[in-house]
């Protein structure tokens, strides 16, 4: 069953994208940068063991950030892929519709919410 997205919907959707990616693209870049910096001031001068602590835990949290903006990026190219080839609204995972309300929310969904939590369910199972 195909979900019934018209055009100006999909094209809004397309929009949308396009302009999630630039600012991801641009934050990623930002964050590169500044952890470039961080790392060249660290081999450059004198510090304490206790401002490296803080400096790698900064730069964990933003290479963590990094992680996803590069993970959410991946969705939005596919889900703009998906509107090229006309399967835009259907997951991925399972061909099912994903709802409209789901896509205005987060317009570079490529699953169902229900395989989201099923994915991340299992993903925390693995870990234990």
């Amino acid at each position: 069953m195909t979900p019934i997205l018209d055009k100006a919907f999909i094209e809004q959707q397309r929009r949308k994208l396009i302009r999630l990616r630039e600012a991801l693209l641009l934050a990623t870049q930002a964050a590169q940068k500044e952890e470039a910096g961080i790392r060249s001031q660290a081999l450059g001068e004198a510090h304490e063991a206790e401002d490296d602590a803080q400096k790698l835990a900064l730069l964990e949290t933003d290479g963590n950030a990094v992680e996803r903006s590069l993970e959410r990026l991946a969705r939005i190219e596919r889900a703009l892929r998906k509107i090229d080839d006309g399967s835009y609204g259907i997951s991925d995972a399972s061909g099912k519709p994903i709802p409209r309300d789901r896509l205005e929310a987060m317009p570079d969904a490529i699953h169902t919410l229900a395989e989201v939590k099923a994915l991340e369910s299992s993903a925390g199972q693995s870990q234990k």
